[in-house]
């Protein structure tokens, strides 16, 4: 997994990129942990993201979790079909904000 983090119009955007999986899961969550500590809005884009599995969704679910807590918006824009797939499958669609784009989702 690669990732780049940039700050656009006030806001983090993490980008991810490649697999997801339990190799590098950790990783994952410490990147959006610490995004999420860090500022004010955090915005996931997830267009490079080839395959993502339970454990990646689960990295993902902690981080909207720890945001709501800390009052820190949260949203993921951009899902490849293969992401967006498994979170619909696993109904998470209902639960996150997800954007069709990055740039809708810095105005949305």
């Amino acid at each position: 997994m690669e990732h780049d983090v940039t700050v656009r119009k006030g806001t983090t955007v993490v980008a991810l990129k490649g697999e997801i999986d339990l190799d590098n899961s950790p990783a994952a969550r410490k990147l959006l942990l610490d995004s999420i500590n860090d500022a004010s809005r955090v915005l996931i884009d997830l267009s490079g993201v080839t395959y993502i599995d339970s454990s990646g969704v689960a990295s993902l679910v902690e981080a909207l979790q720890v945001s709501k807590k800390n009052g820190t918006g949260f949203a993921l824009a951009a899902a490849s079909e293969p992401t967006r797939r498994v979170l619909e499958l696993a109904r998470l669609d209902k639960v996150f904000t997800i954007h069709d784009t990055v740039d809708a989702g810095l105005t949305g």
